[in-house]
């Protein structure tokens, strides 16, 4: 058994999909404090669910007193193998994890992908404000620094920031950066909470979650880390995966007003929003349709236009207390 991380148990979730060659290697990085592993196939058609059960097996012989051929550091606890019927997404395979940690009563799971992005010695950094009850939830930040982003394609970048102004929006987490990061630990209390099964199953996984939290009230720490790419293959196409993510912050969006703002205790905010939005659209319209420069629909947009700024401004006083940033 591993000594107990500060008083906490720690779980690691390894969500992975065709990551044959990198799986394993991640496994077997993963830190000693770490009590379980639980790698979740998502029903790869590679050979990744059999290099997951090969090094978990390998990582059982060696917690029961054999010695690994490779020098690395044993585990104190098993790898987890948990396979997937069918490829259901990255966000049904962290919730697969996040669901047994719970049952085991985990009082600190992070996520660790399996294409090896996330650097090991990291990990203490990204689950202590949850050991330290300062934060419910942790996720890496590598667009703050700008040294931290020299790895990261100019694209790549681009399609991160626009969509970090997006989840602003509609999660409320105003000051927080880089949501697409997968970097992420959370603390037992916020499991127990959050109806994990009904977030967002697959990319927008990451971005759904903060939403819920949200409306939860729970704290989210921003850690900042470099970015690392490496072997990895990325599948996301951000022409496709931005208008996606788009439609789903958007619906996020109504639903956390509605939930936190209407339904909870009304407040004003809700609104401005509407009437912001509502005068936006009619200016917009109303200057279309005219095809020509419409005094009274740019009175209106730009009216609409405050009434949005002005929400956005009560938004981020309102939540404010829910954030905490770590350098």
């Amino acid at each position: 058994m591993t000594e107990l991380y500060e008083g906490n148990t720690v779980a690691v979730v390894v969500p992975a999909y065709n990551e044959e060659g990198l799986v394993g290697r991640v496994i077997d990085t993963v830190p000693a404090f770490v009590d379980r592993v639980y790698a979740v196939d998502d029903c790869s058609t590679d050979g990744t669910w059999e290099e997951i059960r090969s090094h978990a097996e390998r990582s059982e012989a060696v917690a029961d007193g054999g010695s690994a051929d490779d020098g690395r550091t044993s585990f104190d606890q098993r790898v987890v193998p948990i396979r997937h019927t069918e490829n259901r997404g990255v966000g049904a395979a962290i919730k697969t994890g996040y669901c047994r940690a719970h049952e085991e009563n985990i009082d600190v799971t992070a996520v660790m992908a399996g294409d090896g992005q996330m650097r090991p010695e990291m990990l203490e950094r990204i689950i202590q404000p949850v050991v330290d009850g300062r934060a419910d939830y942790t996720k890496g930040n590598r667009l703050s620094t700008p040294g931290f982003r020299e790895g990261m394609s100019a694209w790549r970048s681009f399609g991160n920031w626009l969509l970090t102004f997006l989840t602003k929006v509609a999660s409320g987490y105003w000051g927080m950066v880089d949501p697409q990061n997968g970097y992420t630990a959370i603390s037992g209390r916020a499991l127990s909470e959050l109806d994990i099964e009904d977030v967002y199953d697959d990319y927008g996984f990451a971005n759904a979650l903060l939403v819920r939290l949200n409306v939860h009230e729970m704290r989210v720490a921003d850690v900042t880390m470099p970015a690392v790419y490496g072997d990895e293959q990325s599948t996301i196409r951000y022409s496709t995966f931005i208008p996606k993510l788009s439609v789903l912050l958007l619906w996020s969006f109504l639903w956390r007003l509605k939930a936190k703002y209407l339904v909870r205790d009304f407040h004003p905010l809700a609104f401005l929003y509407g009437l912001g939005a509502f005068g936006t659209a009619t200016g917009l319209l109303s200057m279309i349709r005219r095809k020509r420069e419409s005094s009274d629909g740019l009175a209106a947009t730009l009216l609409g236009g405050l009434c949005l700024v002005l929400a956005m401004a009560f938004d981020r006083e309102e939540n404010a207390d829910l954030e905490v940033h770590e350098e």
